[in-house]
């Protein structure tokens, strides 16, 4: 088992190289690799991220097979699904870094202040769908003088869900709560630029559980 901390700076060095397009020789799946795993795997890191096709987790981090445990959902929300899948990684393969992964210009943030833009009989009444899990963390900015500036507006609500997400995680699940205060798991927000290819890890608690 690697720290959190050492599996972050993987994560670090792993998007350096994509960016600088210097692919590492680890992250190549041989045959011979591929074979060690079927006996089983120990991720070093968890990754809960969007389904945007322009962020494929492995790539952008520059890993192979059996390095990252991925959860990929629109916009990078946590309902109980991801969170029992966090519990799973966290638990069974001792992981001890999860990482909740957004990205700019995110369709699903746009949708969701699309629709808070609508008059109230116009929105959508599932309480389980993606607008309405995305709609806590974001509504608020529609009330700043954001709401005059979509582009600063969009960059905005991808970082306030992002870290609400990272909070759900830490504080939403007795497991992960109790991993992270006596295990060393750690929970950190990052968002990946669809511009530079740059990941930043803007969203960070140590294990007494400050933010930082």
């Amino acid at each position: 088992m690697i720290s959190a901390r050492e599996a972050l700076q993987r994560l670090k060095e792993g998007n350096r190289r994509f960016v600088a397009d210097e692919r590492g020789n680890d992250s190549y799946s041989t045959q011979a690799h591929r074979a060690d795993l079927v006996a089983g795997q120990a991720p070093f890191a968890v990754i809960l991220g969007c389904s945007d096709s322009r962020v494929p987790v492995e790539i952008i981090f520059d890993q192979g097979l059996g390095d990252l445990f991925v959860i990929r959902v629109a916009g990078n929300i946590v309902a109980p699904s991801q969170v029992s899948s966090v519990e799973f990684a966290a638990e069974r393969f001792g992981t001890r870094l999860v990482v909740v992964l957004g990205h700019t210009r995110c369709g699903a943030i746009e949708a969701t202040l699309d629709t808070l833009r609508l008059p109230p009989q116009q929105r959508s009444r599932d309480p389980h769908s993606i607008v309405d899990r995305v709609r806590p963390s974001v509504e608020g900015l529609l009330e700043t003088e954001l709401r005059h500036d979509h582009g600063a507006l969009v960059h905005h609500a991808v970082r306030a869900n992002i870290r609400a997400s990272a909070n759900h995680l830490r504080h939403g699940s007795q497991v992960i709560e109790q991993l992270v205060q006596s295990n060393g798991l750690m929970v950190v927000g990052a968002e990946y630029s669809l511009e530079t290819g740059m990941v930043d890890f803007f969203d960070h608690a140590d294990q007494d559980g400050q933010e930082s």
